[in-house]
């Protein structure tokens, strides 16, 4: 459970290689909301700039930044990978929830397009969600096919 007392080495550290504090948690909850409503009620997000200039943060950005906060609000942990990232097999590992030797499999075998770049393999990050997605589809797909079977099975 992490500790309601941040440290010096968590505040450097960040949240992509830790959980939040239940502070952060909180911060991030009512960061959160506050945003929301000052998106409401002046069409996007106003926010002081270098010298107290006002600047406006665009609805979609705002909207990004919310759902950031969302994530650290519910206690993730939290990496932003640009959609143009070439991920290392550790990095798409993680991101499917995976070992890295079973990812490795999945490359070999054609499910997920890499590169190579030396002796390394690079999961481009629009090919990993690309297989997420399908697998995601796919599980979906058998469990309304097993559903029916089930109700198939009860009126038999």
């Amino acid at each position: 459970m992490p500790s309601t007392n941040d440290t010096t080495s968590d505040v450097v550290q960040g949240l992509k290689d830790r959980l939040p504090t239940e502070a952060e948690i909180d911060s991030a909850a009512h960061a959160a909301t506050a945003i929301a409503v000052a998106m409401e009620l002046d069409d996007g997000l106003k926010i002081s700039g270098q010298g107290g200039e006002a600047v406006k943060i665009a609805p979609a950005v705002g909207e990004l930044i919310i759902e950031l906060l969302g994530h650290v609000s519910a206690g993730n942990m939290v990496t932003l990978v640009p959609v143009s990232a070439m991920l290392t097999t550790q990095q798409a590992a993680d991101m499917l929830n995976v070992s890295r030797p079973h990812l490795t499999k999945l490359l070999k075998q054609g499910e997920i397009a890499f590169e190579e770049v030396g002796k390394h393999r690079r999961v481009p990050l629009p090919a990993l969600m690309r297989y997420r997605e399908d697998k995601a589809r796919k599980q979906e797909e058998a469990m309304k096919k097993l559903s029916k079977l089930g109700q198939e099975f009860d009126r038999a």
